[in-house]
């Protein structure tokens, strides 16, 4: 059984199932386990270290699936900014057809991929963000919700409200993001007027996911308050998993703290190790409002299958029992 959307139609893959770019766990394993169960993986390009080691891990991944799959590009602001043209040139030189972008004013690498015939869904958190994506040239838009892992921007509006409120104004196809980890999800965002849904939390706790398995084992212990809003004080919201270095970040920006004071507490390096070690209290590490949906560690085919096969017994069965 495939449920066939606008979405599916577009990327070319059988089941709108979508796995995002997410820092350090991204990667070619986990990617062409998605692809081959009919879902649409994405590499991130920004895990690797340099534009060369990216063709790599693309190149890496072709071996694994011979099924569509992406790389997600995130711009964001810096101080020493990543060579973000080359990054975007070696996506493009290497072939791959679709691109997750996200974060700040992507115009110029919208125009690029477009022009060399590459597919863009741009990831965003407001219905404004996504109208003016949407005017820029993208294929699709991405919506995030205040639920996600990651950045959820600074007007928490949830799911529930955010996706119909873009789906009554976006024209291209539209997926759903944050808070999205079972068949229930996808046919609650089915019903609110989006063409599939992208996950990360739940993908990160998969058989396939490059991560130590006392992350994924803290991510099913983990219930829906499991979570940490950090850098609100600095009006650039990140939600992670609750722990150590999370609570101490909160507690010091309720005394006035500025970033320069708890830079050292949140480098990303140390959320990398976190990944590797599995100690998950040594750094900050990203994780959504769904861990308290997540019950297991299955592999990408068997959670995939699961959620379509629970999608279609729902619209089916359930939901059409209450049209009399």
């Amino acid at each position: 059984m495939a449920i066939k959307t606008r979405f599916t139609e577009l990327v070319g893959v059988e089941h709108p199932v979508v796995q995002g770019g997410m820092q350090w766990v991204g990667r070619a394993e986990l990617v062409a386990a998605v692809a081959n169960a009919g879902g649409l993986g994405f590499i991130t390009a920004l895990t690797q270290p340099t534009p060369d080691a990216l063709r790599a891990e693309i190149d890496r991944c072709r071996k694994l699936t011979d099924k569509p799959f992406g790389v997600n590009l995130t711009i964001l602001p810096a101080i020493n900014p990543p060579p973000y043209a080359e990054y975007r040139k070696a996506i493009i030189e290497s072939g791959v057809k679709v691109v997750e972008t996200a974060g700040n004013k992507p115009q110029e690498h919208v125009d690029d991929f477009k022009a060399n015939g590459v597919i863009v869904v741009h990831k965003c958190t407001s219905v404004r963000h996504a109208l003016s994506a949407e005017r820029m040239g993208v294929d699709a838009i991405s919506i995030d919700g205040f639920e996600c892992a990651g950045h959820p921007g600074e007007d928490d509006v949830p799911g529930l409200i955010l996706i119909p409120a873009a789906a009554d104004k976006v024209k291209v196809p539209m997926i759903a993001s944050g808070g999205f980890g079972d068949a229930r999800g996808l046919v609650a965002a089915l019903a609110l007027g989006a063409e599939g849904v992208n996950m990360g939390t739940r993908f990160m706790c998969t058989k396939e996911s490059p991560i130590h398995e006392n992350v994924k084992r803290q991510i099913v212990e983990n219930d829906e308050r499991a979570t940490d809003l950090i850098f609100r004080t600095m009006h650039n919201t990140s939600r992670v998993a609750r722990n150590d270095i999370s609570r101490q970040v909160v507690e010091l920006e309720r005394s006035g703290a500025k970033f320069e004071d708890v830079r050292e507490l949140v480098a990303g390096t140390r959320g990398r190790v976190v990944y590797e070690t599995g100690d998950p209290n040594h750094g900050i590490w990203s994780a959504g409002q769904v861990q308290g949906l997540i019950h297991d560690i299955p592999t990408c085919a068997e959670l995939i299958s699961r959620i379509v096969t629970e999608a279609e017994a729902i619209i089916r069965g359930r939901l059409a029992r209450f049209v009399v």
